[in-house]
């Protein structure tokens, strides 16, 4: 059985890093957001200290992950000047990388190595957080939901890079 690639591994090499600005753990499922310097990416688990550590481990929603970018966007959809990175309920805020090119990619921040699989779309509690057309301001803008591959620390001012596994290294190296 052949594996089907991802048509974005080709173009991930590519993407430039970025920067994790923002940690954000819940003791519990619908606990406020308590901010944090740096934590513990536990492979197969979550982070440290959030109650999705305890969920089902494995699964693809362990970490959520929003650009900055994608704030500022809803930010314009909303007319508003500023949301607290705590309100949209995302555990890590980056910046300066492309989010849609990272789906389906294995990127570090720090010593933790992620793969990002779904989109984290918004849930109908942003328009309690947001006001009238939160959601609607958030689609598409939602984020990724992420799993842990390798664990370490993760701190803030942490580079965002794209691991690119070393047989599409390979493939593409001398091709572009």
């Amino acid at each position: 059985m052949t594996k089907r690639t991802n048509p974005l591994d080709r173009f991930a090499k590519h993407l430039k890093p970025g920067k994790l600005e923002w940690i954000g753990l819940r003791s519990a499922r619908k606990a406020p957001l308590t901010e944090v310097k740096s934590v513990q990416a536990i492979a197969s688990r979550g982070l440290d200290g959030d109650h999705r550590v305890d969920k089902t481990p494995g699964s693809g929603r362990q970490v959520t992950l929003i650009s900055r970018e994608f704030i500022e966007q809803t930010e314009h959809f909303l007319g508003t000047d500023a949301i607290d990175p705590a309100t949209l309920r995302r555990n890590l805020v980056v910046s300066g990388i492309n989010l849609h090119a990272l789906r389906h990619q294995r990127f570090a921040i720090g010593d933790a190595i992620f793969e990002a699989s779904a989109l984290c779309h918004p849930c109908s509690r942003m328009e309690m957080a947001l006001g009238k057309g939160g959601v609607a301001a958030m689609l598409g803008h939602g984020g990724l939901c992420c799993k842990i591959l390798k664990g370490g620390v993760i701190t803030l001012g942490d580079e965002v890079r794209v691991e690119v596994p070393a047989t599409t290294q390979d493939m593409f190296s001398e091709q572009d």
